[in-house]
């Protein structure tokens, strides 16, 4: 073997011993990771005001159909479908000249039997002058006393046909019995109206300003109503307790009335009570037959609010995650009572010192640690263990 092969296997043989020497030392152990962050708030207390949450339907406070009382053609149709209309705006004109002529012809035998209990009472007047000097018979005078009561009652009579005539001829203008929203016209105008002694009906109007909701409350909530109430409240009695109503298409309950009736009994096959508010609407955006959701407020009191997105509910109920003085989160089982905007009552569970995860609650598992990061300002039972929010440098 030659001094140059030599060599080579030496440094071969060191390559492999320093290859072995490093393969026996003892590789670092994978540090784990740090605990997910979260944040973590105190329940903020204030006061609430309890309310009964129910629905109901709005219904027209008047739905009136108008008809035509008189018999003639129509003539005219004064309004669109679908209009908002004012008390005493014409809507719809009869065939009024028949009704004018009936009018004037009454009206002709008023004045002839005016005439003829003018004449009557000077013959009367006269003969009975006459009689004193024994110039006429009684029956003379009798009769002129008759001829004149009988022009009397003609006159009343003939007054009533006028009266009547009148009444006619104004049932050929249809107005409208007050401020409200037209529905369809259901008669084109050219038709033959009220023959047949049938009432043809031109149209509906509705009264939606107010307007009506109804709504079925249960015989707990009833009980729960009466206890604040000490009886059901009507504006009869000078008591006009709050309803507050909301339509599906919109957040909270921003329509505000009074209650105004209550049935007089529950119905025995639901135990519910029918119940009726009134509530303003002026623009006409409610409309009659809408569900809505209806608020009966109770009472205030002082409650603790949690954020919406912290509480959680499984098939043991309502829970909130909270970081204890370890930084160890813990499954606290809650009673939630009502919304309040994006916050959440909580009835009971919550002593107000804890601090619930309300942001990470996903990263966040009981009996696991956390990084807690505060949000807001501290509560009045802040724990030390939890540190503020650094300030940046």
């Amino acid at each position: 073997m030659t001094v140059r092969m030599e060599r080579h296997l030496t440094r071969l043989v060191l390559s492999v011993l320093l290859a072995l020497q490093a393969g026996c030392k003892e590789q670092p152990k994978p540090q784990p990771p740090p605990p997910p962050k979260v944040t973590v708030a105190q329940p903020v207390q204030q006061a609430v005001t309890d309310s009964l949450d129910l629905t109901g339907n709005t219904q027209a406070i008047y739905t009136v159909q108008l008809v035509a009382r008189v018999v003639g053609y129509l003539e005219k149709v004064l309004f669109q479908d679908g209009q908002r209309v004012t008390k005493g705006q014409p809507l719809f004109v009869i065939q009024q000249n028949t009704y004018e002529d009936n009018l004037r012809q009454a009206e002709a035998a008023v004045l002839q039997y005016r005439a003829q209990i003018q004449w009557t009472e000077s013959q009367l007047t006269r003969y009975s002058n006459l009689i004193q000097h024994n110039a006429a018979a009684r029956s003379d005078v009798e009769n002129w006393r008759f001829q004149r009561d009988t022009a009397a009652a003609n006159l009343r009579a003939a007054e009533a046909q006028r009266d009547l005539a009148k009444l006619n001829l104004d049932y050929t203008l249809v107005t409208a019995p007050f401020d409200g929203r037209m529905d369809r016209r259901l008669v084109d105008a050219g038709n033959l109206v009220g023959s047949g002694g049938n009432n043809t009906v031109l149209a509906q109007i509705n009264q939606i300003d107010p307007i009506y909701v109804y709504f079925n409350i249960s015989d707990l909530d009833l009980a729960r109503l009466l206890k604040v109430t000490r009886g059901i409240p009507s504006p009869t009695d000078g008591r006009k307790w709050p309803v507050h109503a909301g339509l599906p298409n919109e957040d909270g309950y921003p329509h505000r009335g009074y209650l105004d009736f209550a049935a007089i009994n529950l119905t025995t096959t639901t135990g519910t009570l029918l119940m009726r508010g009134v509530l303003p609407n002026a623009d006409g955006k409610i409309l009659p037959g809408l569900y809505t959701r209806v608020r009966v407020p109770l009472e205030q009191r002082s409650a603790l609010l949690v954020p919406e997105v912290a509480v959680g509910h499984d098939q043991q109920g309502d829970y909130l995650l909270v970081v204890n003085d370890k930084n160890i989160v813990e499954r606290r089982p809650v009673t939630t009572g009502a919304a309040v905007e994006s916050r959440r009552v909580i009835a009971t569970g919550l002593t107000g010192g804890e601090w619930v995860v309300v942001n990470g609650v996903l990263k966040a598992a009981p009996g696991r640690p956390v990084t807690p990061e505060r949000d807001g300002a501290p509560g009045p039972e802040a724990r030390p263990s939890l540190p503020a929010k650094k300030a940046a440098p």
